[in-house]
């Protein structure tokens, strides 16, 4: 069966290159109304311009689609709403977010300024808040929505350098495991990627050899079946070069002592023990990761 989004409305953040560039165009292939927003800043983050964006439209424009360019800052909670509020007296309804606009700030943390820090925060966390904050009441009247957040492998496993971009990522997995237990009664599915593509954000990175297997065609086909009528809910899909891996923050069996064992010695003594992953399991919330440990005293 043929994925197809006739008659959605997706607004998709950071669209004027890269990744978002990559989602927009083939969201729009598939019959989507699309809102290409992005800031035109640098890669850290300064300076803005829409026409980054225009052209993204005009490309669907002129492959017979139908677009909007928005240049409204993520982290700009009145223009997000503006924009928002422009979209649905257009088009009627909003029906797919994808959060992906963001900055990079490298350094390692020895050198890294507090602003450097909350700047990205900023950006990829609180402006994926802002986005979402700004579609949540409409997705939840219309019981159908979608929305896509962009974590990282350096905020799973982390990467040399990015203290800042690797906290903000692992935000936003947090973020989307509670969003969608309270969309699921609403028809809200919350996913999150994890790209490795070749775009700006990446260009000092990765060698270019490797780049070139890297374009951000390779991750669209995992965002678009996130953002699809069909989508899981609560997935991390890791996704690039042809490679699909999906992620899992699992918990081990660990080990359960009584009260008059419950030392820091016993801790050191049985760490093994504690760490083997033989028979761990992935709760399907906080709650029932403390009922277990709870049930099991």
């Amino acid at each position: 069966m043929t994925i197809r989004f006739d008659n959605r409305v997706a607004i998709v953040t950071g669209a004027g290159g890269g990744l978002g560039r990559a989602y927009a165009l083939e969201l729009a292939k598939r019959g989507a109304k699309v809102v290409v927003n992005d800031l035109g800043g640098a890669r850290d983050g300064s300076g803005s311009s829409i026409g980054a964006a225009q052209l993204v439209v005009d490309e669907i424009i002129a492959a017979g689609g139908e677009a909007i360019a928005n240049g409204a800052s993520v982290t700009d909670a009145a223009a997000v709403d503006k924009m928002v509020g422009f979209v649905k007296e257009r088009w009627g309804r909003i029906d797919i977010l994808i959060n992906n606009a963001g900055i990079l700030r490298d350094r390692t943390f020895v050198k890294m300024s507090l602003d450097d820090f909350r700047q990205v925060i900023d950006v990829h966390l609180m402006g994926s808040v802002v986005c979402t904050k700004a579609v949540w009441e409409t997705m939840r009247e219309q019981t159908f929505g979608r929305i896509l957040m962009t974590t990282s492998s350096t905020g799973l496993y982390g990467n040399f350098g990015q203290a800042n971009y690797g906290a903000a990522k692992l935000a936003l997995v947090g973020l989307m495991k509670t969003l969608s237990l309270e969309g699921a009664k609403y028809g809200i599915k919350v996913n999150t990627i994890a790209p490795v593509a070749a775009t700006r954000m990446t260009e000092d990175l990765v060698p270019p050899e490797l780049l070139a297997k890297m374009g951000p065609e390779t991750v669209a086909p995992a965002a678009l079946y996130l953002v699809s009528d069909d989508a899981p809910a609560n997935a991390v899909i890791n996704a690039g070069a042809g490679g699909f891996e999906r992620a899992y923050v699992t918990l081990t069996r660990g080990i359960h002592v009584a009260p008059e064992d419950m030392t820091p010695e016993t801790i050191a003594a049985r760490f093994a023990e504690i760490s083997d992953r033989i028979g761990e399991i992935v709760p399907d919330t906080g709650a029932a990761q403390g009922a277990m440990a709870l049930g099991a005293v």
